[in-house]
């Protein structure tokens, strides 16, 4: 069934990020106020929207969670995947294939749930996506910007909360998926490691984590030799990978499927760190 309320305000938000985007793309926008609307737009779709995690589902051992606390977190993921698709935007193609496979991986998934109004989002998301990128792949011919990239993260992080809250334990007999958690962030793994390493660099080295630089997993393999093309292939490849992991090994554990994801980007991290 549809819920009107919660559409409403997703598209709500989806219009206030999409009018700053543009306003970015054309004139500039300062730092603090995107990050102001950003949370506004998170604040909006929380508190108003009711897209909210209510739990942590096991995760590093940790389950349940009261409302203030799990409003805050989800605040915080929000803004967090929309800035993530926003920084890993710097190669022709590369957010907007991640954003493609994120959309069409969710829309399977809401399918097979019969969540078909979701479903119907994510691939409404995925068939615009696909449609731009038929031009934005290198050489391209249109850019994606803030405007695409910020839309992208916005509804991939909605529906990576619907997703996780849709296999709840205890809402259900059983959930459609276990371990749903780790599979919604391994269908985010590429911007997510990406965007949890760059802040981590910039911040052991004493620089502001929001401050650009050519540190990105996309920088480094342009440092490697890798065409725009190539790696937009390569991170699409192992982003596929990760999500296929993460569904076949769904029954062994939040705890533990998340380790493993985390463990290969780091092993993967390394064997481009020692190649340059």
């Amino acid at each position: 069934m549809v819920n009107y309320k919660q559409a409403n305000f997703l598209l709500t938000s989806c219009i206030i990020l999409f009018a700053l985007g543009l306003k970015d793309d054309l004139y500039g926008v300062g730092p603090s106020t995107k990050f102001l609307l950003q949370i506004v737009v998170a604040i909006i779709l929380v508190i108003a929207g009711d897209f909210r995690l209510t739990s942590f589902y096991g995760v590093f051992f940790l389950w349940d969670v009261n409302i203030i606390g799990a409003s805050l977190f989800s605040i915080a993921l929000i803004i967090f995947v929309n800035n993530a698709f926003n920084l890993i935007d710097g190669v022709d193609g590369l957010a907007g294939t991640l954003g493609a496979m994120a959309t069409l991986s969710f829309g399977v998934f809401f399918a097979i749930a019969g969540a078909y109004s979701y479903a119907f989002i994510a691939f409404a998301m995925f068939g615009s996506v696909m449609g731009f990128l038929m031009f934005n792949y290198s050489p391209a011919k249109i850019f994606m910007g803030d405007t695409g990239a910020l839309l992208i993260g916005l509804v991939a992080g909605v529906l990576a909360i619907k997703f996780i809250e849709l296999n709840k334990i205890g809402t259900k007999p059983t959930p459609y998926f276990n371990s749903a958690p780790s599979i919604a962030v391994a269908v985010l793994m590429v911007p997510i490691f990406d965007s949890l390493r760059i802040f981590f660099i910039r911040i052991i080295h004493k620089k502001p984590p929001f401050k650009g630089d050519r540190n990105h997993v996309h920088h480094r393999l342009q440092r490697l030799g890798f065409s725009s093309n190539k790696i937009v292939i390569t991170l699409a490849i192992f982003g596929f990978c990760m999500i296929f992991l993460a569904v076949a090994l769904q029954d062994i554990g939040n705890f533990s499927l998340i380790s493993l994801l985390i463990t290969i980007c780091v092993l993967f991290n390394a064997v481009i760190t020692y190649s340059i």
